[in-house]
């Protein structure tokens, strides 16, 4: 598990504490904010996850890794270029 997993992970199990805490007061405002902080903690956690596919591939297939990049490269470089 990378520390982005990790970290989002975290930020999701305390997101979901504040969304108790903020339920049981009846607190509107911290049962959103706990709302708001699991969803940051799952997209870091995915992104994480992105991260870490992408190693993989690349430790596996160093050449696909290189071409791929290569390849976003010159597509984002035309979309910059275009502007």
């Amino acid at each position: 598990m990378s520390a982005s997993q990790a970290e989002g992970t975290i930020r999701n199990v305390a997101g979901k504490a504040e969304e108790a805490i903020g339920s049981m007061t009846g607190d509107t405002n911290t049962e959103l904010r706990g709302k708001t902080r699991q969803a940051a903690g799952q997209a870091q956690a995915a992104v994480g996850d992105a991260i870490e596919t992408v190693r993989h591939i690349a430790s596996d297939q160093p050449i696909m890794a290189i071409l791929l990049a290569a390849g976003i490269g010159f597509i984002a470089g035309m979309l910059v270029a275009r502007n």
